[in-house]
């Protein structure tokens, strides 16, 4: 978790919805394992949001769905487990310009409202329109990625 994170948080704080959560994959179809086990990534997720963004709820949910882990699972789980509450999803641009790689991306887009989140160097305007999904135009832009850290190459005044 990084700065970009917390920034997509709180301006997810700032526009008024009831509870806002953060959902910890323990693997990612689309990154490579990391130095952390995934007890010790959540664990380092909870401790940072507690003290950046304490009004955030950091979600296990992916931790008890069968392996792997898909969204579209993960959605339907939420969805059959709280059924009057309606999920929005907020993804950074990087993932909605890959979407197409995603399993059941159509039926996410389809049904599910979605907010992406600007990204240097990623530029899904016309994507997101085209798809019907929201483009987070007055949002702060910050210039990291997770890959970027794992690399070693992401600006340290970032990094939270």
């Amino acid at each position: 978790m990084h700065a970009g994170h917390l920034a997509i948080l709180n301006y997810l704080r700032r526009k008024g919805f009831a509870e806002v959560r953060m959902v910890v994959s323990p693997v990612s179809p689309f990154k490579p394992g990391g130095a952390q086990t995934a007890e010790e990534r959540l664990a380092a997720v909870r401790q940072k949001v507690a003290k950046h963004c304490p009004e955030v709820l950091v979600s296990d949910v992916e931790f008890n769905l069968p392996k792997p882990n898909y969204t579209i699972n993960t959605l339907r789980h939420l969805r059959q487990a709280e059924p009057d509450t309606d999920f929005v999803i907020a993804m950074g641009a990087d993932n909605i310009a890959g979407i197409e790689g995603w399993r059941e991306w159509e039926t996410i887009v389809k049904d599910f409202e979605i907010w992406v989140y600007p990204r240097k160097g990623f530029y899904v305007k016309r994507k997101c329109k085209k798809l019907g999904v929201k483009y987070l135009e007055d949002a702060q832009l910050v210039n990291i990625s997770s890959t970027q850290i794992r690399k070693g190459t992401a600006d340290k005044n970032l990094m939270i």
